[in-house]
């Protein structure tokens, strides 16, 4: 039975520039920001959950982009072991969409923030013990570096924010990478300013990034983003 990534050196994850030790690393710092949301409230809890947004959605863009693709390709099971954390995907997606929507008072907010953290360390879980370990038999450690740069490259480049009604899988949302990495990495430049900016000018700020949110929502249900 092929190991779990966690138990392995970096050594035999294929380096520092492998995709596995790339991922375990992100995962690692997820771990973190997920200890660190316990037990917070109000801004504190927004704070922590606005970095465990860019994290976790850039993160699974460039899996989707990248390496489920060729988890598919050479994996027998490939289709289902992807379609399995695709979905957990989506779950997460909808779960920060509706925390955003809903705002810190809303009375489903405890709940859904339980939910969240359990789909997120299960997608870890899955994702170190299942798919990844077979895609480690099947490629070799040159081909494990060469995926890493690339899925890098993506992470670097893709949204940072819940988009829940783009496809996971090409061509919709290698299409939509762009329009919504450039909106999201917009929003986010622009939320920093709000919080550490003057007071006087929060208002603007916040309209701003509620109109690039809006316009985020025009390219999410355009029939290219959905398709996949």
């Amino acid at each position: 039975m092929p190991r779990t990534l966690a138990d392995q050196s970096e050594s035999e994850l294929g380096g520092p520039g492998s995709v596995l030790t790339r991922q375990r690393r992100d995962h690692a710092r997820l771990d973190g920001l997920l200890h660190e949301l316990d037990g917070t409230t109000g801004r504190g809890q927004e704070a922590v959950l606005r970095r465990i947004d860019r994290l976790v959605f850039a993160h699974a863009f460039a899996e989707e982009a990248v390496l489920w693709p060729v988890a598919r390709r050479v994996l027998a099971d490939g289709e289902a072991l992807t379609l399995r954390i695709e979905q957990e995907h989506q779950v997460v997606s909808d779960l920060v969409a509706a925390l955003e929507e809903g705002g810190p008072d809303d009375p489903r907010r405890p709940a859904r923030l339980a939910r969240l953290v359990e789909v997120l360390r299960a997608d870890v879980r899955d994702e170190e013990d299942l798919l990844l370990p077979r895609l480690q038999e099947r490629l070799d450690p040159h081909e494990l570096r060469r995926l890493g740069r690339h899925w890098e490259l993506v992470r670097r480049i893709s949204p940072t924010r819940p988009h829940p009604t783009v496809a996971r899988r090409p061509p919709g949302n290698a299409l939509s990478t762009l329009p919504l990495s450039v909106i999201d990495r917009t929003r986010d430049l622009i939320d920093s300013g709000v919080r550490l900016g003057p007071a006087r000018l929060a208002p603007v700020g916040e309209a701003v990034s509620k109109g690039l949110a809006g316009v985020a929502a025009l390219v999410e249900r355009t029939p290219p983003a959905r398709h996949g």
